[in-house]
């Protein structure tokens, strides 16, 4: 997916997570599946549906933040199994963003306004696929003065939540 995309989508993931209750009706939960929810987005440009989930527990614990990962479909732009992450602050530009689940380790390419992605949809599916496998996946990031965070997120409820969140964009 080219930076202009991910940019674009950027901007309309941080819209959708800013929405106040005026604009609520755009945005309608379809369902909570244990630890990971679903939702769609309807855009001029088409649907935007997908699968979220809050960590299960935040380290350095005393530093809550809005942390989210994210498996999206955007069947407009023919976008599906787009995975991203927000770990609630701006990502230092010198360390990685990883997922790690098991023996498995992901690295997000792009670091931009608090978000992060990959760009190969290749490694996106080989994620998704641990994921429905694993119970949980640990996402770690560094912050602009270089503090590490780890965010640890449960898989209970993600294949559910998946392939609600596919099916709604299908």
């Amino acid at each position: 997916m080219s930076i202009i995309k991910k940019v674009f989508f950027l901007s309309t993931f941080i819209l959708v997570i800013s929405l106040s209750n005026t604009f609520a009706s755009d945005l309608k939960k379809v369902g909570k599946f244990k630890d990971w929810e679903v939702m769609v987005v309807s855009e001029t440009s088409g649907k935007v549906c997908f699968a979220q989930s809050i960590p299960v527990l935040q380290a350095p614990k005393k530093n809550k933040r809005d942390a989210r990962l994210f498996v999206t479909f955007r069947p407009s732009e023919k976008i599906s199994n787009e995975i991203s992450t927000t770990s609630g602050y701006e990502f230092n530009k010198n360390n990685s963003v990883l997922a790690t689940s098991g023996n498995n380790k992901f690295k997000f390419d792009i670091k931009q306004q608090g978000f992060a992605w990959m760009t190969s949809n290749k490694k996106e599916k080989i994620m998704v696929k641990v994921m429905k496998k694993g119970s949980r996946i640990m996402v770690t990031g560094f912050n602009e003065k270089g503090s590490q965070t780890i965010d640890h997120y449960s898989l209970l409820g993600f294949t559910k939540a998946y392939n609600t969140a596919k099916k709604a964009c299908s």
